[in-house]
């Protein structure tokens, strides 16, 4: 077994689009209802390639230790080996947020 921290890929909805993060930090806040993530994990650019999604991520998380995700937010958390892209996608029409808003009901 690896003495490295693992690495995970957590995607949670904010404000309507779908953000994946990679971190190294991930447990259960002692703000009830709440996930803690820290230690965000970027690309290191050396080429001339830029993701502008993952710049736009990096500059949104630019100087945050530590970020608070209400679990009703969090879609999906997995351990990964290898990390991938972080990005803001947006949500399918498929998707209610969880609770809806009074008098408005799920399709």
């Amino acid at each position: 077994m690896s003495s490295e921290q693992p690495l995970y890929r957590i995607q949670f909805i904010n404000n309507g689009k779908n953000y994946q993060l990679y971190v190294r930090e991930l447990s259960q806040s002692a703000m009830f209802g709440f996930i803690e993530i820290g230690d965000f994990v970027f690309d290191s650019h050396s080429t001339l390639l830029v993701d502008p999604t993952e710049e736009k991520l990096k500059t949104e998380f630019s100087g945050v230790n530590r970020s608070y995700i209400p679990l009703q937010a969090v879609i999906r958390i997995d351990v990964v080996t290898e990390k991938g892209t972080s990005r803001i996608t947006a949500l399918g029409d498929n998707v209610t947020a969880f609770p809806y808003p009074a008098g408005k009901k799920p399709n």
